[in-house]
């Protein structure tokens, strides 16, 4: 065991979820998730396999760090269904750690948080957060910057948004 009970990022999973980008990090009560690391987790999640594999046991920050990347846990997470978050940027995240480093997923994932941000902040009508949070974590970052810039200048931006998802090829909601 690497002694660390808290990851450096703890909003991004060992699996290659972005915590950030989950509506469960945004919920106020015991439903409350403190992300992939964050203070809490082993209390709310003891039995995550990536967790204790690659954090717990071998000291990364993201399954993309290790040399047994991608391993036979892979194999399950085939981005065909979601839970309560989005499983389908999986992979890509995982690819794009593994290709570029993590510095460089970082930077990305701020422009998707900068964007989630605002959109709760001024365009949710108490019913958005999940839609948000899907749109955050499978839109571009420019198409979500783009949709924000003509929002703040009074267009709807589910409409902005879908339209994004449309020209992207994106299904803006959860696949069970």
């Amino acid at each position: 065991m690497n002694g660390m009970t808290e990851k450096a990022h703890p909003t991004i999973g060992c699996c290659g979820i972005d915590c950030g980008l989950c509506p469960r990090l945004y919920t106020r009560g015991p439903s409350r998730c403190p992300g992939c690391g964050g203070e809490g987790f082993s209390e709310k999640h003891p039995a995550c396999g990536f967790h204790s594999c690659c954090f717990k046991k071998r000291g990364f920050e993201v399954c993309a760090q290790c040399p047994d990347y991608p391993c036979s846990r892979f194999g399950r997470e085939t981005g065909e269904r979601d839970s309560f978050v989005l499983h389908r940027r999986v992979r890509a995240n995982q690819a794009l750690i593994k290709e570029q480093g993590l510095t460089a997923f970082l930077t990305q994932q701020e422009r998707r948080m900068v964007f989630l941000q605002e959109a709760l902040a001024n365009f949710d009508d108490g019913r958005c957060t999940s839609y948000f949070c899907i749109a955050a974590a499978l839109l571009t970052p420019a198409s979500l910057e783009a949709a924000l810039q003509r929002a703040r200048a009074g267009k709807d931006i589910k409409v902005l948004l879908q339209e994004c998802a449309d020209k992207q090829g994106q299904e803006l909601k959860l696949r069970k």
